[in-house]
């Protein structure tokens, strides 16, 4: 193994250690004063209000009053850190409502990631792509195949579903976070009417949407309107498995 891949595979043995072991505590210099819980709320602060570009080691360390050098006793690095930071403000996984079947389940674990992410849209891009997820983030897909056992989808259907209902949530609070106020519907409405004025004629049905959307006060309903259809799709799919 080359140098960089060596220091790859140390890196990840370090991170999963921070994320699923019980890290020991730093051998040299003082007593330890921090926890990497207490590390991770402190990035969490940062990255809240100036995002993943304005979170650096140095200002967690100065929030926390301590030097980096200190910092770098319990954290080997920001990719570590970003990995704490997610466990910490995905959290563990609600309890399933109770009596709740799988649909119910599915739709209140939807919205729960919902509010997660749109609390921290900085993990919307941090949870992008190959890494080594925590306990946490587990719990949450645990939760969600949990409530598809026994319904006669296998595996890989229920894995889908999980994904298709996580990339819902995603999308929307992607679409918030980009907002300074109002829902994605208010924003696109608000958009559209500049550019349809004087061009009704050319873009009939579009305009016909929009003021039926206004009518009928629909303007407000992506979350619930995906939820709604893509477990209705799922409730079909179920329906042919046990006919």
């Amino acid at each position: 193994m080359d140098r960089a891949g060596a220091g790859g595979a140390a890196d990840k043995r370090k991170l999963y250690e921070l994320l699923w072991g019980t890290p020991s505590p730093p051998r040299r210099g003082p007593r330890p004063t921090l926890t990497l819980t207490a590390i991770a709320r402190a990035g969490i602060a940062i990255a809240d209000a100036d995002g993943l570009d304005g979170l650096t080691m140095q200002r967690v360390a100065e929030s926390l009053d301590v030097t980096k050098m200190a910092l770098y006793r319990y954290v080997p690095g920001k990719a570590e850190l970003v990995a704490l930071m997610i466990e910490t403000a995905v959290g563990e996984p609600p309890a399933a409502p109770a009596g709740a079947g799988w649909r119910d389940q599915l739709d209140d674990w939807a919205r729960q990631l919902f509010d997660r992410f749109r609390r921290h849209p900085w993990a919307l891009t941090a949870t992008v792509g190959a890494r080594v997820m925590g306990p946490n983030e587990l719990g949450w897909l645990e939760r969600a195949l949990a409530a598809l056992t026994g319904t006669g989808l296998n595996g890989g259907e229920m894995l889908d579903v999980a994904v298709l209902l996580l990339g819902h949530a995603r999308n929307l609070a992607q679409q918030v976070s980009a907002m300074d106020t109002g829902t994605p519907e208010q924003a696109l409405e608000s958009g559209l009417a500049d550019l349809l004025r004087g061009r009704e004629e050319r873009f009939p049905a579009l305009v016909a949407a929009v003021e039926s959307a206004a009518a009928h006060a629909a303007q407000d309903q992506a979350l619930d309107f995906g939820l709604a259809r893509i477990l209705d799709g799922v409730d079909l799919l179920i329906e042919t498995r046990h006919p």
